[in-house]
């Protein structure tokens, strides 16, 4: 299966349109005000328009109540929720039915016993996303752009779809998609010149990466 690849935190037209002409699979737009990619809703639906039909379009929240999931929703028109903060199982169980999209659910990993509640969730949500675990003074969520022990994947068994996030780069997807055998990966301020301001050129040569990467993959299993 071809790895997807995810853009997340993209915020204008010019961004967004290099994503989707070199191939991303997935366009993650960021509804959290203390991030820089942050995007207000009428932002949200000029760019959900612009990525209608020619990529899955993910909504990234982090504890959103459901008043500001029914904006969002209504704006972006997203086809997957991302849950980027401390939602519990059952909250995320009960977004699901709400809201009748697909759910993915991030995970911060540190140490191993970050991955403790991983079958809870992986029974509600629909995919799960790994990423770094913020640092303990940290205002946002996420690796901010590290990443963590990817051997802690290693040899995992899911019942759903998972992704692997967390500082990568163009030089570094192949040894992460290697260890994790990840079905996809999600990249932010890996790509960007500046928090918040993502690059063209550093997009593509990471979905280009990616595509080599699957490229390998296929090689090493022919024979």
């Amino acid at each position: 299966m071809s790895l997807l690849v995810k853009i997340c935190g993209l915020s204008t037209p010019a961004t967004l349109d290099a994503a989707l002409q070199a191939g991303a699979d997935m366009a993650g737009f960021v509804f959290f005000p203390a991030s820089p990619r942050h995007l207000d809703l009428s932002r949200a639906r000029e760019l959900g328009a612009q990525a209608g039909g020619r990529a899955v379009k993910v909504a990234l929240t982090v504890d959103a109540d459901d008043a500001t999931l029914n904006g969002i929703v209504e704006a972006l028109r997203p086809d997957l929720l991302q849950l980027h903060g401390r939602e519990t199982v059952e909250r995320t169980r009960k977004i699901k039915r709400r809201f009748g999209l697909p759910v993915m659910k991030a995970i911060g990993v540190g140490t191993a016993a970050d991955l403790a509640a991983l079958p809870d969730y992986a029974a509600v949500a629909d995919r799960i996303l790994f990423d770094a675990r913020a640092p303990k003074d940290a205002t946002r969520p996420g690796g901010l752009g590290v990443p963590f022990d990817w051997r802690l994947l290693e040899n995992l068994d899911l019942p759903i779809p998972f992704m692997l996030s967390g500082g990568l780069t163009a030089s570094t997807i192949a040894d992460a998609v290697r260890i994790t055998r990840a079905g996809g990966v999600d990249v932010s301020s890996s790509v960007e010149s500046a928090p918040g301001v993502k690059d063209p050129e550093m997009i593509r040569d990471f979905i280009r990466a990616a595509r080599a990467t699957n490229s390998r993959e296929a090689t090493s299993h022919v024979g």
